[in-house]
């Protein structure tokens, strides 16, 4: 099992194809039981997971200020904030705290206006969630609603009215 934990916190692992890495992992677990007669077969599409990348540009991405936290909160006492879909958000202003976990530090606070790099990040994660249901990802601030249609559900994040 001490194994199967190295491997699941091996900075090398950030690497390997997400297909490969299950594998990995599926063979370790059925060494650590001692099962011979059982086969462990990862099947699923080629995807390129930088998070590493990711993660660094969107906290390292040029943050700015459209006004003080507590302006931005006053915009939520007074009934003017909308939800605003990921694929719309860039230059908009957040109401709230927007933290993904891990590593759990607040990414924008309220507001700060989205850039680029913070959007990109935000359409990754649900991709990811799309493509690897049960392993989503957990970013405070970000609101799902169920899907309308076949595809990915719609994400949110409530703003300052435009």
């Amino acid at each position: 099992m001490s194994r199967i934990h190295r491997r699941l916190y091996d900075p090398a692992s950030v690497d390997l194809p997400v297909a490969e890495y299950f594998q990995e992992i599926c063979a370790d677990l059925l060494q650590a039981t001692g099962a011979r007669n059982i086969v462990c077969l990862v099947d699923m599409p080629a995807v390129k997971l930088d998070i590493a990348r990711l993660t660094t540009e969107m906290y390292l991405s040029d943050l700015q200020p459209a006004m003080k936290p507590t302006d931005a909160f006053a915009h939520i006492a007074h009934r003017k904030t909308e939800r605003v879909g990921i694929d719309e958000l860039e230059g908009r202003i957040a109401t709230s705290l927007v933290t993904p976990y891990p590593p759990g530090i607040p990414l924008l606070i309220p507001g700060e206006r989205f850039n680029k790099k913070i959007v990109d990040y935000l359409r990754f994660a649900r991709r990811f969630n799309h493509q690897f249901p049960g392993f989503d990802t957990d970013v405070h601030g970000l609101v799902e609603e169920e899907e309308v249609g076949p595809g990915e559900p719609s994400y949110y994040v409530d703003c300052i009215k435009a």
